[in-house]
């Protein structure tokens, strides 16, 4: 699992029946602690996020095809799960609760 920031929203002219009804978004892998890691990717979504979402994600197409029941789905990330907080050794480094809303 990966976890990453969504950073934008993904509309393609291209037609797939396996990804109907569902979103794309632009998703940007972090650390535990916020710091951008990793290359910026596009993750069909699952749960309903947004920008500014903290997220789960996985990264493989395997694991997306079984979570979408569909062995022909062409998918690699998927947004699993929304994060409501992160704890690093006792430390609280992130907090979504915390987010100044503009």
């Amino acid at each position: 699992m990966i976890l990453a920031d969504v950073i934008g929203t993904v509309v393609s002219p291209v037609q797939v029946k396996a990804l109907d009804g569902f979103t794309l978004l632009m998703v940007r892998p972090v650390t535990p602690d916020g710091k951008a890691t990793g290359k910026t990717r596009i993750a069909l979504d699952k749960v309903g996020a947004g920008v500014g979402d903290r997220v789960l994600m996985i990264d493989e197409g395997n694991s997306g095809r079984q979570i979408l029941k569909d062995p022909s789905a062409p998918i690699k990330s998927l947004i699993v799960g929304f994060v409501d907080a992160v704890e690093v050794e006792g430390k609280l480094t992130y907090d979504h609760r915390q987010i100044q809303q503009p």
